[in-house]
């Protein structure tokens, strides 16, 4: 174990950042939730801490001597230390401004590396532990009897909606996604009870994301809800939400298209997808390997 450099070791933050991608696994995850949250980790008790990161107490004890702390209580002091000094440094800090999630311009790359990462990582955990499979189990009913899937996103919430056509015209399935937010608000008018509408939208408050489905629900077509925000509009006309990651932060209407945000989003969209095909398993294989040998191998030099 290397002791914590003299110059580091005065911003425990910026030390953790600087070990993060050396550090055990089990470790780094102690360090990644710090780095994403410090605001939040700096209160914690070190059971608290070690639950979040989901590892044992003692793997924070071992994070604690691999920083060359003395204790638990400097690690709770050093964070406290490293964002009052980050915070002091420039009007800026002072008014929480940022030039994307949580990073400032005092962020070394190093740091701005080991944030971004974390913020993804903790993301797709909190998005893995809090979808309700039973939520899952229902979308994939209204997916099944679907004659057609209709995605309605805007923004890069498109990412994901874009993910989602790939996913299951691959398994079989008919899809729909147009950029253009009129056009995916005239296709909900023309949707019937035999469609899918499914709208992504981090806020659930994107006004042509929750018209289209508000119009394809009138129409008696099905709809799904992929959202961080549980009481929002768009979820008030879903026949099943499932929740990504929650909002990055009150300044969510300024910072919304980080990618960190999407993370769950996909992470959602996979999961409906392998539900589906696994409990389609032969005809999805199939068409796995009709829809490579049209549209894909001749696309990869090595197989042409």
């Amino acid at each position: 174990m290397s002791a914590v450099p003299d110059d580091a070791g005065r911003n425990v933050i910026s030390a953790i950042a600087a070990k993060l991608p050396y550090l055990r696994p089990a470790l780094r995850q102690v360090g990644e939730l710090v780095l994403a949250e410090p605001e939040r980790a700096k209160g914690m008790t070190i059971s608290e801490l070690a639950a979040a990161a989901g590892v044992a107490d003692s793997t924070v004890t071992r994070f604690v001597k691999e920083l060359g702390l003395g204790g638990y209580q400097s690690l709770r002091v050093g964070i406290a230390e490293s964002l009052m000094t980050e915070r002091g440094e420039s009007e800026e800090e002072r008014q929480g401004r940022y030039v994307y999630e949580g990073i400032t311009q005092l962020d070394s790359s190093a740091s701005i590396v080991a944030k971004i990462a974390g913020g993804g990582m903790q993301a797709l955990q909190r998005t893995g532990a809090g979808l309700d499979p039973q939520a899952v189990d229902r979308a994939t009913d209204l997916i099944e009897r679907a004659n057609v899937l209709l995605f309605c996103c805007m923004g890069s919430s498109s990412i994901a909606g874009e993910e989602g056509v790939m996913r299951f015209v691959r398994a079989g399935k008919k899809c729909l996604l147009f950029r253009d937010q009129s056009l995916q608000l005239m296709s909900a008018t023309i949707a019937d009870p035999r469609d899918v509408l499914i709208g992504i939208s981090v806020s659930g408050a994107s006004t042509p994301v929750v018209e289209a489905l508000e119009q394809g629900r009138e129409n008696g077509a099905a709809t799904i809800a992929v959202t961080a925000t549980q009481d929002s509009e768009i979820v008030r006309h879903a026949d099943v939400a499932l929740y990504s990651t929650a909002l990055p932060s009150e300044r969510e209407g300024l910072y919304g298209e980080s990618v960190t945000a999407k993370w769950g989003q996909l992470l959602v969209i996979d999961v409906l997808y392998a539900t589906y095909a696994a409990r389609h398993f032969d005809s999805s294989l199939e068409h796995l390997q009709r829809t490579y040998e049209s549209g894909i191998r001749a696309t990869r030099l090595r197989e042409r």
